[in-house]
């Protein structure tokens, strides 16, 4: 672990890394944390390769090694992007990585087909965590980085924790035949011993009713997904809209009131909270985690992202920040939030019957205005942000809907999801919501009439 951190410690001493540039490290090595693990795990199950060592080992796996990995192929080839391109940088640390494998034992033993694990490595592992470093470093991709960040959150926050809890029972009664921890447990039990009745319930007896009852397990699965809309819509909404990430380090450009932001100031981390919460009922010490999040959330990031966020947008942020709670979020949608016009094809029975289903509502901050009154000719229901950013078909109606109130905001968040939203359009089309001109290319535009605003 020791040399990829000097290393590390050397380019930061040579030049301080920016806001981006960490922004880099932190995403790149979180992705090598997240896909390390498993590919280790396979590895040793394969035969790639086998660790012999011990003290802080962890599913057979030295800790301290693994730590070191996710330096050399995650922080490091970040910040060597400032000297060299992806494909040099690539080849020079795969190359390293093939050079140290073999001077490392005993404490790494390969096997025959060690090299198909290394190919693998740096084909899921290094080669997705430098990309993710260079569209950060870059600001490019911002949706696919968005989405690489949502996968991160989970994987770390979500599985890895569970996985590890998941592995404490074959640590504590030694009978298992799954590999867990071994060298760093204090007082547990013996191969053979009887377990106490509180490590009993460890154990995996929480686990094993969620795993006898499949209906319940489903339904909980459905509810864990109903609690994660929230924050993912929070975090499409900073992309789409405000062009950045969840990522302090790399920013929203605009301040973004849009989406959950219209109901609540944290909904990202309010997801987190009660994803421990909802967690917790499966396996108790996850709710240690609904209390650290919910503790950094209204202590530290309060302060400090608060701080930034007034310095960069000062009046506009002090005047949502009245109006918008942090934890507790609205039923109706902030009056203040960014406005939204929705499109609507008045020679469209269904279209004209919407229109109007969402006008008796009375939307917040919506416009409603005849298709054909747009400068451009619209083939569907069409929403426009007042940033410029425009959805168009049932992605329309999801926007549309988060102007109503938060139950419908979740059937909104819900419908733009990509898989349901494909699938929506496709029955919408069937049923008659197909694409259709809004007027013939030659008509000139007439003066834009609102139908409703409020």
């Amino acid at each position: 672990m020791l040399l990829p951190l000097l290393v590390i410690i050397g380019l930061c001493l040579w030049r301080a890394p920016s806001r981006r540039e960490t922004a880099t490290m932190i995403v790149a090595s979180g992705w090598a944390l997240l896909t390390l693990v498993p590919l280790n795990l396979v590895a040793q199950r394969a035969g790639w390769w086998s660790f012999h060592a011990e003290g802080a080992v962890w599913q057979g796996m030295p800790v301290d090694l693994l730590l070191a990995w996710v330096l050399l192929w995650g922080a490091l080839p970040a910040l060597m992007l400032r000297l060299l391109p992806v494909p040099l940088v690539t080849g020079l640390l795969v190359w390293l990585d093939v050079i140290l494998m073999p001077l490392a034992e005993p404490v790494v033993v390969l096997g025959a087909l060690w090299l198909l694990g290394e190919i693998l490595g740096a084909a899921l592992c290094l080669i997705p965590a430098l990309m993710l470093a260079f569209w950060t470093r870059r600001r490019q991709l911002v949706h696919a980085r968005m989405w690489a960040q949502a996968l991160l959150a989970f994987g770390l926050m979500v599985a890895l924790p569970l996985y590890v809890l998941a592995t404490v029972p074959s640590l504590l009664s030694g009978l298992s035949g799954l590999p867990g921890l071994t060298g760093g447990v204090v007082g547990g039990p013996a191969a053979g011993e009887p377990l106490s009745p509180a490590e009993s319930w460890l154990a995996g007896g929480v686990w094993a009713r969620a795993a006898a009852s499949p209906e319940a397990l489903t339904v909980g699965v459905q509810l864990l997904a109903l609690l994660c809309l929230p924050g993912l819509a929070a975090a499409r909404e900073f992309a789409a809209v405000g062009k950045g990430t969840p990522l302090p380090y790399d920013p929203p450009e605009r301040l973004v009131t849009s989406g959950p932001y219209a109901y609540v100031r944290n909904p990202m981390q309010l997801t987190i909270v009660l994803l421990y919460l909802g967690l917790g009922a499966l396996q108790p010490p996850l709710l240690v985690g609904a209390l650290a999040a919910f503790a950094y959330g209204a202590g530290f990031a309060s302060w400090h992202e608060g701080g930034q966020l007034r310095a960069a947008f000062g009046a506009e942020w002090d005047t949502y920040r009245a109006g918008v709670r942090a934890w507790l979020p609205r039923w109706r949608p902030w009056a203040g939030r960014a406005r939204g016009t929705l499109y609507v094809a008045m020679d469209c029975g269904m279209c004209r019957g919407l229109g109007s289903w969402l006008a008796v509502r009375g939307p917040t901050a919506l416009a409603m205005r005849p298709a054909a009154d747009h400068p451009e000719v619209l083939y569907r229901l069409t929403y426009e942000s007042e940033e410029g950013v425009r959805w168009s078909g049932v992605a329309a109606l999801a926007r549309a809907l988060e102007h109503l109130a938060l139950g419908w905001a979740m059937v909104g968040w819900a419908l733009s999801l990509p898989v349901l939203r494909h699938f929506a359009q496709l029955c919408g089309d069937a049923f008659g919501a197909g694409p259709r001109p809004s007027r013939k290319t030659h008509e000139t535009v007439s003066p834009a009439v609102a139908v409703a605003n409020t």
